[in-house]
């Protein structure tokens, strides 16, 4: 575990997603969006499409705030999970796809288009260790975030269930960076180790970064738009060119081979072009 000051006891963290989950949808607070799925396989992985059911709740609530609205300070009580340390706490997705979905956000304001810190990789392992997840980071707009403080989000599954597992298999290293021969996009990956120090696993952040050609720019801020995904066992990341394909909005979920889309129309197209060719689209074809 990381020398940051974590905060969270190790252990407790399932069990408070738990009772923060009952408690907020006994209250409203948390208002899960329902959505049917089909599984569309291509290149030997089996994409999850969901479609959306009914997108009314989550836009009637969006239309009502300002622009500079910020969900997250002061962020809502009844979506409260855990304090992970001093900088970062952990609490419900609002408006959730997936079930259990945390946002883990930085207690103070701090852009979605800086980079990471090791302040970030240590909340993150924190979590990690309490139950096995996917970590997915969406840096910037264009790669899908929503909002610009700063949120890494996790959702609770195991390494077997995520759909472009099979891929990572095949990962072709040199040193100790790999890129996966399935991917036809530019990309970057690497393996973690679940016991090592978060300063660690910046250092491998950094690496990956060098690797896609993202830098620092002006005060930690990044170069470039990308996504970040990781598990205890491995971090990749996919810089990214464009926030959508034919309004098919594409976030770091997409490269994991998880897709949304918000009609039957936008289910033909992704079965049609190919969910591999839609990741391609909004990357770096290689």
């Amino acid at each position: 575990m990381s020398q940051e000051q974590i905060l969270l006891p190790p252990g407790t963290l399932w069990t408070s997603v738990k009772q923060t989950t009952k408690h907020a949808l006994q209250c409203g607070a948390l208002q899960s969006i329902p959505t049917d799925f089909e599984l569309i396989e291509q290149d030997g992985v089996k994409f999850l499409v969901r479609i959306l059911a009914n997108l009314n709740r989550k836009k009637a609530a969006t239309e009502k705030q300002s622009p500079d609205f910020n969900p997250f300070l002061p962020y809502e009580q009844d979506l409260f999970v855990a304090d992970i340390s001093p900088t970062h706490v952990c609490i419900l997705n609002k408006f959730n796809v997936v079930d259990h979905h945390l946002l883990i956000i930085t207690r103070c304001f701090e852009e979605q288009e800086s980079l990471l810190t090791q302040a970030d990789f240590a909340a993150m392992g924190a979590c990690l260790a309490d139950f096995p997840g996917l970590v997915f980071y969406n840096g910037g707009k264009i790669a899908g975030a929503s909002q610009r403080h700063k949120h890494l989000q996790i959702i609770p599954v195991a390494d077997t269930e995520i759909p472009i597992t099979p891929l990572l298999k095949t990962a072709k290293f040199a040193d100790s960076l790999a890129t996966i021969p399935g991917l036809p996009f530019v990309h970057a990956f690497t393996i973690l180790n679940p016991d090592e120090e978060a300063e660690i696993t910046l250092h491998k952040y950094h690496q990956l970064l060098q690797k896609v050609g993202i830098q620092a720019i002006d005060d930690n801020l990044q170069s470039g738009a990308y996504n970040l995904l990781a598990t205890r066992e491995w971090m990749l990341i996919v810089p990214r060119s464009a926030e959508e394909f034919t309004s098919i909005s594409v976030n770091a979920l997409g490269f994991a081979g998880a897709l949304l889309v918000r009609n039957s129309e936008q289910m033909q197209l992704v079965k049609e072009v190919g969910p591999i060719n839609v990741l391609k689209k909004v990357a770096f074809p290689l």
